[in-house]
């Protein structure tokens, strides 16, 4: 299945692929963990019929370099987002966040100076204790997952994978998220990205959540195992002016379980801001 980013930031840490597509307002697109811009594939295009539409793998993800050096930390991504946001020339644009790239997002907007037309919220990082359970074992002991053998590796990414999922993926679908994690560089990047993710890199922001002041919307998969709805409604208390949308029937993948009604949420205009 063919999604390739051509354009490239270069950056100390390894070259970030990027594509853009499409006329109008800029809107960016980030993904989270363990996706890529992959993601967005189905929406991006149908966006940029009335957008400009931005798409970036992080620093360690997807067709973006992954190599040992790196920092691929939420600090280090979210620092990287301000930068593009410049390399790009958008000085306000919308932006969507899945996952992890919430937490990127949030950084680069409390943190990093960055500045939004309004902020949408996709099953995503922002506070509360999501560094727990699976991905707490895992990065307490990457110096163990780090040596499984391919197979056992592949298993364990593919049943994280299809734990993000309330209705599955198509096999070629499947298969194009595991692709960036195998063989040896995909398998070290993929722990790396555990072993540099800390609690504390959204405890820096959380208790400023209530700073944003631009338009802010919250959709949620009602189904979804990895971010529980008690970290939708934590944002949507911490965000008070944010409106919380749920989507029945979704999982963590919102783009894969239900990409018509994200569509057509993303193509809704926002609720007004009070003052």
């Amino acid at each position: 299945m063919s999604w390739d980013l051509e354009e490239k930031f270069e950056t100390p840490g390894g070259c970030v692929r990027w594509a853009s597509f499409g006329h109008g307002e800029p809107v960016v697109l980030l993904h989270g963990s363990p996706f890529s811009s992959f993601l967005w594939r189905d929406i991006a295009p149908a966006l940029a019929r009335t957008r400009k539409v931005f798409v970036w793998d992080m620093l360690g993800y997807g067709q973006s370099d992954k190599r040992d050096d790196q920092d691929v930390s939420l600090t280090a991504q979210g620092k990287l987002f301000a930068q593009l946001l410049d390399h790009w020339g958008l000085s306000r644009p919308s932006v969507v966040a899945h996952d992890i790239g919430g937490a990127v997002a949030l950084r680069a907007l409390l943190l990093e100076g960055a500045q939004y037309q309004d902020l949408t919220l996709v099953d995503a990082v922002g506070g509360g204790k999501w560094g727990t359970g699976y991905f707490k074992l895992i990065r307490e002991n990457t110096h163990i997952f780090e040596q499984l053998p391919d197979y056992a590796h592949e298993a364990l990414v593919e049943s994280h994978l299809r734990h993000a999922t309330h209705v599955g993926y198509k096999p070629d679908v499947l298969d194009a998220y595991l692709a960036p994690w195998r063989g040896a560089d995909g398998q070290a990047a993929f722990y790396r990205q555990y072993r540099h993710a800390e609690q504390a890199q959204t405890d820096e922001f959380e208790n400023r959540l209530g700073e944003v002041s631009v338009p802010t919307r919250i959709i949620w998969g009602t189904e979804d195992r990895i971010l529980p709805t008690e970290f939708a409604q934590l944002l949507h208390t911490r965000i008070p002016h944010a409106e919380l949308i749920w989507v029945d029937a979704a999982g963590h993948t919102i783009q894969e379980d239900a990409p018509a009604q994200l569509l057509a949420h993303l193509t809704t205009n926002f609720q007004p801001t009070p003052a």
